[in-house]
């Protein structure tokens, strides 16, 4: 076959039917012809040669040309491609190294091998302008919802054609038992794009909580105006749903926006959620009203929320328990979801039983201290002393209002709470002593006694011991293992010391051994906040 001989303009016609048909740019056509060309020109001239072709756009000839460039003597290592700046004051005036002389050769007839060759190349390069194409497209679509076709179902994946390439719905990521058969026509959300050796990989999915925010965009015209923004999506795909929606327009309630007319909204995401039950529900800054709507439909007595550790434990009348919780504890996991708490629910009786029980310890830690009689203890616990530190160190005036306490009592009582705190604190240092504390455990401030022992009995008995623990080591923290939040214990959690605080004595005792320059970490934190500075002032 001889491409050179050909009608010229054929090349143009064919780059651009190619194009058209793979949606790509005829330029990028061409130019793969112009490689597969110049690679059968260098099996025919010598694949040393550097042999280039350029076609013309408008006339379709091929021109074949042989460049070679200007090195240095010592560098010359390819005689076909490279020349000396002597060698090439016999073709051009005045040579500099870096110069290049290009000369025209004779075009090459390409024979049946090479021309498989060049046809082959033609269909690579095509085929990856082809992917890069695709990719960019289906990139640019990421997050949002789009219409496709089921081709065939592999081993319980949905091969969807999207139009321009095909998407995979995986198994997991089907509604329920949800099963399609070729020619369905099948709504998905574009979870992610990748760009994989033999094409771009399309994800899909339809259990993903951003499907359902896309699809109420789509049916709520607020939402897609903005006037109402979807907060945050929870759900159990097939089963059950819950959308936190807030307005910012007070004209318009943002629930019964999302509602709809009679629940026409709603319910055309429903139904393309086969049957997916919805609450709707209005979002609150405030963390607990919000828990408290996220919930419904339970009726909820009272919130703790403990923000440190991200949980919050709710109080429900006993009769509401089993709706609260949820059949198989779906409603209180969605919630869980939806806030991004951790949240333990407890019915009033159990909360009452609780409180009984902690009145009771309290009681009797002071019966055992302070050798007080249990009436006298309930008083104390009573008026919210919680432990002997309280009641050795708070101001006397806060003795003297409980009934039947007067100053040489409130004294007598403080005098007690002191000299059993100092034997628990002579006994916590004997028991350190005896487990090998160094001194400078002792000298450094902020540790009691007590948390000396403790860390002792765990191994930590120097200064460069202590310096080296993490701050949840001592304070406690949560690790999610297998999804699930797990506790990990504090060696000083018992002592109440927050993850700043250990922070703090970890920091202080690095810079007192001088493994930490005061100066650079002054420095840092100047940077740091020059930056949050800025990012503020960007906003």
């Amino acid at each position: 076959m001889a491409i050179t001989s050909a009608n010229q303009l054929e090349l143009l016609q064919t780059a651009e039917a190619v194009a058209r048909e793979k949606m790509i740019d005829p330029s990028l056509v061409v130019e793969a012809m112009e490689e597969s060309l110049a690679r059968a020109a260098k099996s025919r001239y010598g694949a040393e040669m550097d042999i280039r072709v350029a076609i013309d756009r408008k006339t379709g000839r091929a021109t074949f040309t042989r460049v070679r460039t200007v090195v240095e003597d010592e560098e010359l290592e390819n005689y076909q491609s490279e020349l000396t700046v002597e060698q090439a004051r016999q073709y051009m005036e005045n040579p500099q190294v870096g110069d290049t002389l290009v000369e025209e050769v004779p075009p090459v007839e390409l024979g049946r091998i090479a021309a498989q060759s060049a046809k082959q190349v033609i269909l690579q390069k095509v085929r990856e302008a082809e992917r890069d194409r695709q990719f960019e497209e289906f990139q640019d679509r990421k997050g949002t919802i789009i219409n496709g076709v089921v081709k065939r179902e592999e081993y319980g994946n949905v091969i969807v054609d999207v139009g321009r390439g095909e998407g995979i719905l995986r198994r997991n990521e089907k509604i329920g038992r949800e099963s399609y058969r070729p020619n369905d026509r099948v709504r998905c959300f574009i979870k992610d794009v990748r760009r994989e050796t033999r094409g771009p990989q399309i994800f899909l999915s339809r259990t993903a909580p951003e499907f359902m925010a896309e699809l109420f965009k789509m049916e709520v015209p607020e939402i897609y105006d903005g006037i109402i923004e979807i907060k945050a999506v929870a759900r159990d795909p097939g089963s059950r749903a819950k959308i936190a929606v807030v307005s910012y327009d007070n004209s318009i309630d943002p629930v019964g926006a999302c509602v709809g007319m009679r629940g026409s909204r709603v319910q055309a995401v429903v139904n393309e959620l086969q049957g997916e039950k919805i609450d709707i529900i209005p979002w609150n800054e405030d963390v607990p009203t919000f828990l408290v709507n996220a919930l419904q439909p339970a009726e909820v007595s009272k919130v703790v929320l403990d923000e440190e550790a991200e949980r919050i434990e709710v109080v429900v009348p006993d009769e509401q328990l089993s709706l609260a919780i949820g059949r198989r504890g779906q409603n209180v996991r969605l919630a869980s979801q939806l806030t991004g708490l951790d949240i333990d629910i407890m019915t009033e009786s159990d909360e009452s039983a609780r409180r009984q029980k902690e009145f009771e310890e309290r009681t009797q830690l002071f019966v055992n201290t302070l050798d007080v009689d249990e009436f006298f203890a309930q008083l104390l616990v009573a008026e919210g002393f919680t432990n002997l530190e309280e009641v050795a160190y708070v101001e006397l005036d806060e003795l003297l209002v409980i009934d039947g306490v007067d100053e040489d009592t409130a004294k007598e009582l403080q005098a007690r709470a002191r000299d059993f705190l100092e034997a628990q604190a002579k006994a916590a240092i004997e028991k350190a002593r005896e487990l090998g504390v160094e001194d400078s455990l002792f000298d450094f401030e902020g540790l009691t006694p007590q948390m000396i022992q403790a860390l002792a009995e765990d191994g930590v008995k120097t200064l460069e011991d202590f310096a080296t623990c993490a701050d949840w080591e001592l304070a406690g923290g949560w690790t999610t293992v297998n999804g699930e939040r797990v506790k990990d214990e504090g060696l000083l959690e018992p002592f109440d010391m927050s993850l700043e605080e250990a922070q703090n004595m970890i920091m202080t005792a690095r810079i007192a051994l001088g493994w930490v320059d005061p100066a650079e970490l002054e420095a840092g934190e100047d940077a740091a906040e020059g930056e949050d500075n800025a990012e503020e002032a960007e906003a």
